[in-house]
Formats: C-alpha cells, structure tokens, sequence
C-alpha cells in the first residue's frame, strides 16, 4: 500500500477549495459538465450492527451530508448486511436493480462483494469502498488509516505496561474479522509495535467481530495462561473489549489489565473512565462520512477537480492498483484525551458520559 499523507480535514478543505474557486469546477473538454445534476440517488451499505456507530452516526451524517451538497434533492438508500455477507450481496444485488446512481459499499467480506463491484460496474454505476477496502473495480476508497490505529493501540497498551515492559510480559492479541481486510492492517500495526517487546502469548482471529466471540476466545486464553498471568490485552474494537472484560471477570479477575479498543463507543468511554478498558482509538466519523458523501457526489456530477483534491492518497486492493483514497488520521482516547476527542468532536456530550454511575471519575479528570 502507498500513502500520501493528508492532515488537512473534510471541512478545511471545503473551505481552502471554495475560497481558490475551485468548488463546482469540473474537468476539461467533455467531462467539464456535470453527467448528474442533484436529483440523484447514494445506495449506502454498511456491514453490521454490533457496532453501534453504522446506525448513530455513519448513515445520519451521509445522509445529511448528500441532502446539503444537493439542495436536498438527493437521496440516501441505506442497507445494513447484519454482518452477514450473503445478504450484502443481495442488497448491492437489489441496489444495481434499482439503478442507484452510485454505491458507497462497507463490504461485510471484502473478497465475497467484488463480484457485485463487477455488476455495479458494468452496469455504469461508480462503487466507492467505504471504511473497507472492497475488492473489485472500485473507483475509489475513503477509511481511516488503519495501520496507524493499530500503531496507536500497540503504543498505548506498551505505554500502560510501563517503563519495564519486556518478553516476560503475557500478551493475548484478540484480532478483528478474517474477512475483514481493515483487521490484518490492524493487527499489522499493533505488531510492528509489540513484536520483541512483550510475549504475544496467545491470539485469535475473532469471526465476525462478535463480542460474544470474543468472549469465548478470551476464557480459552485464560484457560491456557491463568487469569494472573496476563500482562495486557489488544482488542481491535470496542465490542470485543466489552467481552474480553466479561470473560476476565468470570474467570475472578477483579484488578483487569490495560485492555485496548477502537471506535470509542459511548460504553467503551465510560469503561475508560471507570479504569476497566485502558484505551479506545477516537476516530472521526463525521470527517470519514462526509468525505464519503463529498465523494459520491463529486464523482457523479462530473466535479473533477474536486474529487481529486478528496481522493489524493493512493492504496492497492488485491484486485486493484492505484486506487484513489483518502486516509482519515485517528488520535489515541484515554482518560485524559475524553474531553479533547469525542466531547469537542460532538460525539457525545458530557451529561451523555458522566451519568450517574460515572459522575466520581469524570469529575475526577475534569469532565464537567
């Protein structure tokens, strides 16, 4: 994979670009005019819904975000697969039957859904990989940088380990999704941290992400280690974090060790705050969305110009070289970064985090 990389965000961009006079400019010759104007259809197909962020924020924010950037003639068809790819397929299926304009697609199986990238293709309809790098002729791909999140993750979980952190220190890595490609760039970036570091005692492949999956993979690394030999935990996610802790405290575990996670879900923040999970990844939805609703739009209405200035990193799939991107840089949530990441972002609100139960530990790091 090749990275350029972008610290410019969504809306700074939008700005720098309107006040340079480049926004609604198109290409030149024939692609100068726009092939749609705003009556245009986004098929949207998110992956699942154990992770609550597809539902609260990813469809919402696209959704809005379309309705603006065409006078609110556009429209949003949305679908998620449940974390079932059969289904997916069937929905991109019925999406390219019903001649959606342009598809934004977070592939529950990146390998299964390039077939239907294929159809969507020859059927004239641009395919967008959204947070995924589906395989397939996609025209192009907006996600977070995801080597770096598990950089981020490895760093911090080394970081709570402490100064004397070395190989005798027992480690269970408790990775995302075979299918998922985003999970191997996950557990490639935590790697290149721990690896020599501490003992990567024990490490699984979680199949769908499932917090359940996850639960019953950790009591068998309890099982094999023994609950007072664990060092630390790398969870890629949130919701197998929240299963990881139950297991743990199944198995009599009462001082838990650094956990880490990714999405910085609304329980995963308060888990944080209440020193249960180490650490979330805080990455940001709405510069990830809207840059994907930007995309679609930009793409469609022939905006040339404006879509290379969206998409200029470059990433491989392995069907696919030189694939226009945008890589969204993620920022380490703990304790002491809560206010400075999803609270100043507008993820959450304060009275949102500091319910009653958590009124002591916010209170305690300033949340107020």
């Amino acid at each position: 994979m090749r990275r350029i990389a972008i610290s410019v965000a969504v809306s700074t961009m939008t700005l720098s670009l309107a006040g340079c006079g480049v926004l609604n400019v198109t290409g030149d010759g024939a692609s100068a005019s726009p092939t749609k104007g705003n009556d245009i259809t986004v098929g949207l197909l998110l992956p699942e819904k154990a992770n609550t962020r597809y539902d609260k924020f990813d469809y919402p924010i696209i959704r809005d975000k379309v309705a603006e950037l065409t006078k609110k003639q556009g429209k949003v068809e949305y679908a998620n697969a449940d974390a079932s790819a059969a289904r997916q397929s069937e929905q991109m299926q019925n999406m390219i039957d019903g001649k959606a304009d342009v598809i934004l697609v977070d592939a529950v199986d990146a390998h299964a859904i390039a077939g239907e990238v294929k159809k969507a293709k020859d059927a004239g309809i641009p395919v967008i990989a959204y947070d995924r790098l589906a395989e397939g002729p996609i025209d192009a791909y907006i996600s977070f940088d995801n080597e770096l999140v598990g950089e981020v993750q490895g760093r911090t979980l080394l970081e709570a380990l402490g100064p004397g952190a070395d190989t005798s220190d027992k480690i269970v890595m408790m990775n995302g999704s075979p299918t998922d490609p985003n999970a191997k760039q996950f557990k490639e970036g935590a790697l290149s941290e721990l690896n020599g570091k501490v003992d990567i005692a024990d490490s699984y492949d979680t199949v769908k992400w499932k917090p359940e999956n996850a639960e019953a993979n950790m009591a068998k690394a309890i099982a094999k280690i023994g609950k007072d030999n664990i060092a630390g935990v790398y969870s890629a996610n949130d919701g197998m974090a929240g299963g990881i802790i139950k297991a743990l405290k199944a198995a009599g575990v009462t001082e838990l060790p650094p956990i880490t996670g990714q999405d910085a879900e609304l329980d995963a923040v308060q888990r944080v705050l209440a020193d249960e999970q180490y650490m979330s990844v805080f990455k940001s939805y709405p510069d990830e969305a809207e840059a994907a609703a930007q995309m679609a739009v930009t793409k469609l209405q022939g905006k040339d110009i404006q879509f290379d200035a969206l998409t200029q990193d470059r990433v491989d799939s392995p069907t696919t070289k030189d694939i226009p991107a945008k890589l969204v840089q993620v920022t380490a949530l703990t304790k002491r970064t809560i206010k400075d990441t999803v609270v100043a972002d507008g993820i959450y609100t304060v009275d949102q985090i500091c319910t009653a139960k958590y009124k002591a530990a916010c209170a305690a790091v300033g949340l107020k």
